[in-house]
């Protein structure tokens, strides 16, 4: 391996190769590691070559691998306890029916900022969007607009593979991350709620029948002061390092516990709380299951990133954005777009931006925190296209046709694009 530069051809083959398999519905694990086999021998690398190239992609993701299953744990807790129907319940209930819309959106970006995969959060908040819509005559679109964009505001602060991985990616711990997607993750609830409030009257309304029978019985729920332990735990640890450092407080600034074990401690805390200690297996095992997929996707992701690292496709795309003349900041978000539009995922997108253009998005000079927000927050703006699970998920939960769901995703990327262009003014620009 030492000496070993795969031709940039080669690699922008492999990768374009990857996306068109995962189009064509191809597991992307498979494709992926197809992708990277296919660029390194085009590349110039002989087969043995090739298999050292991937295994090295694939160790240089291990880290991340270990924090995502670490918040499994936390993940497990909040959605199997009920403890994120209890904060989505008391958050609805306390804005009441006038606020609506606003009441939806940062139900769904509260339980997603605290830990709750965005399709699960998504699942849990629309049976409750279903009846308000159907009391208030607000309409399926504005409804699954508050919920969608909710949860995207709610997913670049939360402690999610996505934002695991866009830390990991710039070897930045998991709270600058969170923190630094705050400020557009506000704007990006703000636009929510502005859109689909002006949407709520136009397309089709939710009709009787496709109102959830019955009053959800909530005695089956942990109180609210219980289920909010978990992420309050997770909140305060993770945040006491960057406190520190604000304010200058030595003692604070010194705590530096990686997230691999606040998360699971977290959730642990959570669920003594909660009086379900005993069903700790439950939970964890429920957890794993859920990030089985994400972890999986990770490793396929390292295989590319492995061809990328070992190309010298990085420094032609620095050469090619010196000689436009156009800013290299606009690389970090246009590679979250394009990777997470390309795999209708988030988090994927987010793996792929980091794995693949992470070292020519630094080499023009971002700073690495800069480039983690932009990039995270541009891999929102695209990310619910018809390849994706989310896109299905979220159809079926507002009992929506393909159609109808299509209409959506121009406001979903209005939504995400103000999150993008806010972060990529703030950390680009400014900061």
């Amino acid at each position: 391996m030492d000496g070993l530069t795969i031709s940039w051809i080669g690699a922008l083959v492999g990768l374009a190769l990857a996306i068109i398999l995962i189009l064509r519905k191809l597991n992307p694990v498979y494709a992926l590691f197809l992708g990277a086999i296919v660029g390194a021998l085009i590349g110039g690398a002989n087969l043995e070559e090739t298999v050292n190239v991937l295994v090295n992609g694939t160790q240089s993701v291990m880290g991340t691998v270990l924090r995502v299953l670490a918040a499994g744990v936390l993940a497990g807790v909040m959605m199997e306890s009920g403890a994120a129907e209890t904060i989505a319940q008391a958050i609805v209930r306390k804005f009441g029916g006038s606020r609506a819309i606003l009441a939806l959106a940062l139900a769904t970006m509260i339980i997603t900022a605290v830990g709750v995969f965005i399709p699960v959060a998504v699942l849990i908040v629309a049976p409750i969007a279903l009846s308000v819509g159907n009391k208030m005559g607000i309409s399926k679109v504005a409804l699954l607009l508050a919920l969608s964009g909710g949860g995207k505001a709610g997913n670049i602060i939360s402690p999610n593979p996505n934002t695991i991985a866009a830390a990991r990616g710039f070897d930045l711990d998991l709270s600058q991350v969170m923190l630094g997607g705050f400020v557009p993750a506000v704007c990006g609830l703000l636009m929510t709620v502005w859109v689909a409030s002006l949407l709520k009257n136009k397309g089709i309304k939710v009709t009787d029948d496709e109102v959830p029978g019955g009053e959800v019985d909530m005695s089956k729920y942990p109180p609210l002061g219980r289920a909010v332990v978990a992420p309050l735990v997770a909140v305060i640890l993770l945040m006491i390092n960057p406190i520190g450092s604000i304010s200058g407080i030595e003692a604070l600034a010194n705590f530096k516990v990686d997230a691999m074990y606040i998360l699971p401690l977290a959730g642990i805390i959570g669920m003594l709380a909660m009086k379900q200690g005993n069903k700790i297996l439950q939970y964890t095992a429920s957890g794993l299951n859920k990030m089985t997929a994400t972890v999986l996707i990770l490793i396929g992701a390292g295989g590319i990133a492995g061809l990328i690292s070992a190309s010298d496709l990085s420094t032609q795309v620095v050469a090619l954005i010196d000689a436009s003349g156009i800013s290299g900041t606009f690389l970090a978000p246009i590679s979250g777009i394009l990777m997470a539009a390309a795999t209708a995922s988030t988090s994927t997108g987010v793996i792929l931006a980091t794995g693949s253009f992470g070292e020519a998005i630094l080499n023009m000079g971002t700073a690495p925190l800069a480039a983690a927000v932009m990039v995270h927050t541009g891999a929102t703006v695209i990310d619910s296209l018809p390849q994706g699970n989310y896109f299905h998920v979220t159809a079926d939960a507002m009992k929506m046709t393909i159609r109808q769901r299509m209409g959506l995703i121009p406001y979903e990327a209005i939504v995400g694009g103000t999150m993008m262009i806010v972060a990529t003014i703030l950390y680009g620009f400014i900061l």
